[in-house]
């Protein structure tokens, strides 16, 4: 009897204690900063609120292998920080079992002022577009069930999990949106250019005369801030025999989108070539080459480029000077956008890829 009293006391005291303990602490608001200047945001923050537990988790998931098959192919192997998200020097990405996916990686920066996604628009939702890759048969081929297994399986998730969202409860909902959280803080919006727009810099006289060209003969698909319109066109593309990728129609199957593609913006554009959809043009003159006399004239070319576009060598040359001002140096080097904790691994070598590490 004393035994069993003392059990109850004890009980008693334990559940006391629990009671005091209150609710979980919430996690810590973040607030997305506009860059002056810039429209508001399409993404609803609302339905995603930025928190710093949030975006923690969003990270450690982008750069973990675990969310493929074979654990070797984490988000950050196709989107690379020192290429701005993109994949460097690759026409399209190397995915799980030796396959290669079917287009370009596009740098990831800015996705907070885009409502749809892939070259194709495919995706009309952020929180929805990590299912494409992670389910993919060449790129991450996993199902989506096992990737929850082995984040449940982890303590560290559960944990931060709970951090993020107030309960341990791990499902797709919450992964996704995480990921969203860490995505939408990739914002590229301090590079020379914005310097000179802000007037803290100048540009030199061939920058100069580029912006000029560029404004007469680029910015109609290429708008500031973004440097895209976000309108999905043909520019005079032939259709690859291998891929045989229709672009757009394959979407909305209207025969007027045929070989339709997103405008893919020209910010950080020296350090994601190769160049189009599938990577054809490996560097910048392969792309003006195209322009000014590799155009295919089909029944739904776009207007603007149709009868092509007459550029000079030098008016190329000021061009390339110009878009080497689009580069955001701080965006790629920034450390919060890196790897969790790879400020104290080994360097990498020089031309050493991130993906040497597993995460």
């Amino acid at each position: 009897m004393v035994t069993i009293c003392c059990l109850m006391v004890l009980l008693s005291g334990y559940l006391l204690c629990l009671s005091f303990t209150g609710p979980k602490a919430p996690a810590t608001p973040v607030t997305f900063v506009v860059p002056a200047g810039w429209p508001q945001p399409l993404y609803d923050f609302k339905q995603n609120p930025l928190t710093t537990q949030g975006i923690a988790l969003g990270r450690k998931l982008f750069y973990d292998g675990r969310l493929s098959k074979d654990g070797n192919f984490a988000c950050a192997a196709c989107h690379q920080q020192f290429a701005a998200f993109a994949t460097y020097d690759h026409n399209v990405s190397h995915g799980f079992n030796n396959s290669f996916t079917r287009r370009n990686a596009p740098g990831l920066f800015n996705l907070a002022w885009q409502k749809d996604f892939m070259w194709d628009g495919g995706i009309n939702h952020l929180d929805v577009q990590p299912l494409a890759p992670i389910t993919d048969t060449l790129e991450m081929a996993e199902n989506i069930d096992t990737v929850l297994n082995k984040l449940r399986a982890d303590t560290a998730y559960v944990r931060m999990f709970s951090a993020a969202f107030g309960d341990e409860k791990i499902n797709t909902l919450r992964m996704t949106k995480a990921l969203s959280q860490f995505m939408l803080t990739m914002v590229s919006a301090n590079s020379k250019y914005d310097r000179v727009m802000r007037g803290e810099d100048s540009f030199n006289l061939p920058q100069r005369l580029g912006y000029e060209i560029f404004q007469k003969k680029c910015v109609a698909c290429h708008a500031p801030p973004l440097f895209t319109d976000l309108t999905y066109r043909n520019t005079g593309l032939s259709v690859d025999p291998y891929l045989n990728d229709m672009g757009r129609m394959r979407i909305t199957r209207k025969p007027e989108d045929s070989l339709k593609f997103k405008v893919p913006s020209l910010r950080n554009v020296v350090l994601t070539f190769p160049y189009g959809h599938d990577g054809r043009f490996y560097n910048l003159m392969d792309v003006f080459e195209h322009y000014r006399g590799g155009v295919v004239a089909g029944s739904t070319t776009d207007a603007l480029v149709k009868n092509k576009i007459p550029l000079s060598n030098f008016e190329i040359g000021q061009l390339k000077a110009f878009m080497y001002t689009l580069t955001d140096s701080v965006f790629l080097k920034d450390p919060v956008f890196s790897p969790p904790g790879y400020e104290n691994r080994t360097p990498l070598a020089p031309g050493e890829h991130l993906h040497r590490y597993q995460y």
